[in-house]
């Protein structure tokens, strides 16, 4: 992306959420953007998922421009290049876990039992798989957002404060296993987050304040 600007005109004057984003994203980094409330994060990443179009600005995606102010394009583009892992689960509580997965399977078009039980293994749930979101721990129901996300096989998998309800050590296994399933997968994934922690789970950290990238630095990646 390139001049990317996200403007809303309010009663106080215009908000500059994004004011000239210059951002280049390579296949299969893991970047995290990490900025205080308010910086533009959330913005930058719902441009990026097409949940919200630019105010001016070029977004380019494998080559083809984005598209921008209308739902119709926007929610055609999402189904077939994004995943999205929330903060808060949202997981339906009257399927299975393994339901749960093969749902967004059906939804896209790519039902396939034996993958949705390959990508509860591959975030360690295995065992879990029968049972019902409210029996399993949030750290595990993270987990299963996750693989949930990659089911579809998106090529951008995108983060909002993915770990901002977990402890510490919940925070650190969840991450663990998002790194090995977008390695394993081959997806690149951008995620926002206030833990500063969290950082050794990326290849790339950007900072960002008042709708502009303070920094952007590469850094090592860990075992998978």
């Amino acid at each position: 992306m390139v001049g990317l600007k996200r403007h809303y005109e309010t009663p106080a004057g215009v908000v500059k959420a994004l004011d000239g984003i210059d951002l280049e994203i390579h296949e299969g980094e893991r970047v995290i953007l990490l900025g205080p409330s308010g910086s533009g994060k959330t913005t930058l990443l719902n441009c990026l998922s097409a949940l919200d179009s630019p105010t001016d600005g070029s977004y380019i995606f494998q080559g083809n421009e984005v598209p921008r102010n209308s739902s119709e394009k926007m929610t055609s583009f999402r189904r077939e290049n994004i995943g999205y892992v929330f903060q808060f689960f949202n997981l339906l509580q009257d399927l299975s876990v393994l339901e749960n997965i093969q749902l967004i399977q059906e939804l896209s078009g790519k039902k396939n039992p034996t993958r949705a039980k390959e990508l509860l293994s591959l975030v360690g749930l295995e065992e879990e798989m029968g049972r019902f979101p409210g029996e399993i721990s949030g750290g595990q129901q993270q987990r299963v957002a996750i693989a949930r996300s990659i089911a579809k096989k998106p090529t951008l998998l995108l983060g909002d404060e993915l770990t901002g309800n977990l402890d510490t050590e919940t925070s650190q296994k969840v991450m663990q296993a998002l790194v090995e399933a977008c390695a394993k997968e081959k997806i690149t994934a951008i995620f926002v987050t206030h833990d500063e922690s969290l950082v050794e789970y990326a290849t790339r950290v950007i900072r960002i304040d008042s709708g502009k990238i303070m920094s952007d630095e590469t850094v090592a990646q860990i075992e998978v």
